[in-house]
């Protein structure tokens, strides 16, 4: 029997800490010792504040971002020992039991601190592939939090130019810019986005549009902001209701409209523009592994586990200040 202590939304816009035991390790999985998690800001801070598309039942349990190190094997899994350092989508908590599969070990050298983002990052690259980039493409992310700045990344990665980054705060345009991971950066209103990218794009239209805040109303913005033929990815879960004109900003420029929840994935093999996310994972430790994946810079504060509460408040409250918070385990 172990005990540890995780974070819990008790109520709707409550965070605590809650203490909790395990007992005996089920087959199949493991026992890791938490050193960070990684809080997925868009996605969490949704479900804390009972936004539409989110249960809005509580208690709830948190997190899907953790690495750590393997404290015990069940006696049927293989390929782990105790000592390997492993990643996990698992909770906010100091110890955790994952399932074996759904567990990743670390390649020797990536720092944890790096590791950790391995979920949001595999999330942003499934969006990105399904848009399906071609080099000399050009190319909007809609929303510059922390999974929007992962996908400008990989957008860029995968030859599309120019990058047009989107977003209400300066301080997240000018992140983009500093990873050189956007060509353009705006913060101008609705209006002026759309002129803006239609400039930039010699009156074209991007070829591609990623969607990445889960404002319902950046939905038709999205729109307009593609192109003939263009692809729009709606890769952040939007919460609520959009009001869209078909006619003429889908059917008249022949749109495609791609759905990207990461729920929709291969469970076993991989197809082109379609990776499990086993495989994804591993791309993504060769990125980081590479330094061709930059996430230090997305890291805004670092907090202590008992920092919980601050940490959703930062969230929540400092948008135009925060991309995005690690949570540190090692003193629990």
């Amino acid at each position: 029997m172990r005990r540890g202590i995780g974070v819990v939304f008790k109520d709707k816009g409550v965070v605590s800490l809650e203490e909790f035991e395990l007992g005996e390790l089920e087959s199949g999985r493991l026992l890791v010792k938490t050193i960070y998690t990684l809080i997925s800001p868009g996605t969490e801070t949704a479900f804390l504040l009972g936004l539409p598309n989110t249960s809005s039942v509580y208690p709830q349990y948190p997190g899907y971002s953790n690495v750590g190190l393997v404290e015990s094997v069940a006696w049927d899994v293989t390929g782990f020992n105790v000592g390997d350092m492993v990643v996990s989508p698992s909770r906010h908590a100091s110890i955790v039991n994952p399932k074996a599969e759904n567990t990743f070990k670390l390649p020797e050298g990536l720092d944890p601190l790096e590791a950790v983002f391995f979920y949001l990052s595999a999330i942003a690259l499934q969006g990105v592939r399904k848009s399906e980039p071609e080099i000399g493409e050009s190319a909007v992310v809609l929303g510059l939090g922390l999974v929007g700045q992962l996908a400008a990344q990989l957008l860029a990665l995968s030859g599309a130019i120019p990058i047009i980054g989107i977003d209400l705060y300066e301080y997240r345009v000018e992140i983009a810019k500093s990873l050189s991971s956007i060509d353009y950066g705006l913060t101008s209103s609705r209006i002026d986005a759309v002129s803006e990218v239609h400039r930039i794009t010699n009156g074209r239209g991007a070829s591609i549009v990623i969607e990445s805040t889960g404002n319902p109303e950046a939905v038709n913005l999205a729109f307009k902001l593609a192109g003939k033929r263009g692809r729009v990815v709606l890769l952040g879960s939007t919460r609520g209701l959009s009001t869209v004109n078909f006619y003429s900003d889908v059917h008249r420029k022949g749109l495609i409209v791609i759905g990207a929840h990461n729920s929709i994935r291969p469970r076993t093999e991989s197809f082109k523009g379609f990776w499990n996310l086993r495989d994804d994972v591993e791309t993504v430790f060769k990125l980081l592994s590479k330094k061709r994946l930059k996430v230090r810079n997305l890291i805004s504060s670092i907090l202590d586990y008992r920092r919980a509460e601050e940490a959703y408040r930062l969230l929540i409250d400092s948008k135009d200040k925060v991309i995005s918070i690690v949570l540190d385990w090692r003193e629990a």
